[in-house]
């Protein structure tokens, strides 16, 4: 596969979505995953940075940007510098100053 892109169940292990690789898969063939709002049932789907990925597990829908293709599995933190939470809000309402009345 090309340098800039991943395979889709890589991806989803290395980002702990899926506690294994074939779990991983399993998601993928059996349609609980979406990339770019398609279903795809090919765990070998090439996966690039930018890509919105959807999972819809038993109980909980994740809707992440792909942020960066992993090289290994590694700990959580690491594992959420792969991808944005799109589910959770931008935060830049919080994050910005607050307006104040003079």
């Amino acid at each position: 596969m090309r340098d800039l892109r991943q395979r889709l169940d890589k991806w989803l292990w290395f980002a702990r979505l899926a506690k294994t690789r074939s779990l991983a898969a399993r998601l993928v063939e059996d349609g609980y995953v979406r990339v770019n709002g398609l279903r795809v049932t090919v765990p070998a789907k090439g996966l690039a940075v930018g890509d919105v990925v959807t999972v819809a597990a038993a109980h909980v829908t994740a809707i992440l940007r792909v942020a960066e293709l992993g090289e290994r599995r590694g700990p959580a933190p690491e594992a959420r510098r792969l991808y944005v939470d799109l589910a959770a809000g931008s935060g830049a309402a919080e994050d910005g100053p607050s307006p104040q009345s003079s």
